[in-house]
């Protein structure tokens, strides 16, 4: 977003794979599970189906904006002021929604899980999502992805943590 407001170069290969990479690890395999196993086990319980209401919604919003992220990650819209602002806007939206999303994840519906299914079907869980990752990323699936993610990360120059830290 950065580099489109200041009409730097951005290869538009790093803007489609880190897309591609949203689309198959976090849409086709996190939010799936989510929405297949979790987000029905919360709702038969009673608990938090406003939440679940919302990170559905949420859901479908982001899948919505990935597929207009993908569709936009393009030389020629790098080019053209109106689109590549499209561009950094659908980033801008998506980044906007998934930082909150993804913390109310982790601080409320994943750490609540365990208080509505038994120890052995938290197990169980934790078997199946992994044997989905097999099958649809192979052996060392989400290594893989971190992998790609870090090609990315370097290709545009994010790769090294240190840059981030403020100077005193």
């Amino acid at each position: 977003m950065r580099r489109i407001d200041a009409s730097q170069d951005l290869q538009p290969e790093a803007v489609e794979g880190s897309a591609g990479i949203v689309r198959r690890f976090i849409e086709d395999y996190h939010e799936k599970l989510e929405e297949d196993h979790l987000f029905p086990r919360f709702e038969k319980a009673g608990r938090l189906t406003d939440l679940t209401s919302v990170l559905r919604a949420q859901h479908q919003a982001g899948r919505r904006l990935t597929e207009q992220i993908t569709q936009l990650a393009t030389l020629q819209t790098l080019k053209d002021p109106a689109q590549a602002t499209m561009l950094a806007n659908a980033l801008r939206q998506f980044n906007r929604m998934y930082r909150p999303h993804e913390a109310r994840e982790d601080t409320v519906l994943f750490p609540a899980i365990r208080g509505i299914v038994s120890r052995e079907e938290f197990a169980a869980l934790g078997e199946d999502f992994e044997k989905k990752e097999h099958q649809l990323f192979g052996e060392g699936g989400f290594e893989k992805m971190v992998d790609k993610v870090a090609a990315i990360e370097k290709s545009i120059g994010l790769y090294e943590l240190a840059q981030f830290t403020p100077r005193a």
